[in-house]
């Protein structure tokens, strides 16, 4: 018999099951994901793909509760060359989240715990000024982590390239579609202007994801997966006592 338990997935439970699991654990896991291009090779879903399976895992492990994941965030002009992105405003995404938390609040949730992946400033900067009456706000985006040991092109853009292609080979492998992947090499011009958060169109002749997708592998993808989850665990597991007393 596996003793691995389920995730506490709110949309799948009944109200005294989450106001027992909220009376275990007044955290709340929140991922927030994306709908936007990553290259004619990934699906648009890519990056809510990732935020869900780590809230999944992560609740598993710890059982904590894990929210209704919200699929549009604030999306950089590169989301602009593949059909099918959407994108929400900074203050749509921000005035979404202020929403919730009353009914979150009652519930008595002391942390939301935000699980998104996206360096676009802006995205990010929406995330991190919600303000809640009494709950802690934690944001964490894995994209900032640090991943140069786990892949062979470490100052490559992230967006479409190595490290998403890996990512989804991984976790949905189903949905790649690595005949149409395309590298592409930023001029070294445009390299040194291009900084993760800041706004940019997609360079001319590219086709949406930056770097070199090729050089993905579903081993590269479980690897960094893995130290995404250890990191979160590790961040979430630090501050839970303080969060339950």
């Amino acid at each position: 018999m596996s003793d691995i338990l389920a995730p506490l997935l709110v949309k799948e439970l009944t109200p005294p099951a989450i106001a027992e699991a909220a009376r275990r654990d007044p955290r709340l896991i929140v991922p927030v994901g994306t709908c936007e291009q990553h290259g004619p090779h990934l699906p648009v879903g890519s990056d809510t793909f990732v935020v869900e399976r780590l809230a999944r895992d992560v609740s598993s492990k710890l059982q904590i509760l894990v929210s209704p994941t919200i699929e549009y965030g604030v999306n950089d002009e590169s989301a602009g060359v593949g059909a099918g992105g959407a994108s929400v405003r900074r203050k749509t995404l921000r005035r979404w989240l202020n929403d919730l938390l009353g009914d979150w609040e009652r519930l008595e949730i002391a942390e939301l715990l935000v699980i998104t992946m996206n360096g676009y400033a802006p995205h990010v900067e929406a995330l991190g000024t919600v303000v809640a009456r009494r709950a802690r706000i934690r944001v964490m985006d894995v994209l900032a982590m640090d991943f140069s040991a786990l892949i062979d092109h470490p100052d490559d853009p992230v967006h479409g390239g190595e490290v998403d292609t890996s990512l989804v080979m991984f976790l949905r492998p189903e949905l790649v579609r690595m005949g149409d992947a395309a590298d592409y090499i930023l001029p070294e011009s445009y390299l040194r202007r291009y900084r993760r958060g800041s706004a940019m169109s997609a360079p001319e002749g590219a086709t949406g994801s930056l770097g070199r997708p090729s050089s993905a592998t579903a081993e590269k993808g479980r690897r960094i997966y893995e130290f995404m989850l250890a990191r979160v665990l590790e961040e979430i597991g630090a501050n839970g006592a303080e969060a339950a007393g």
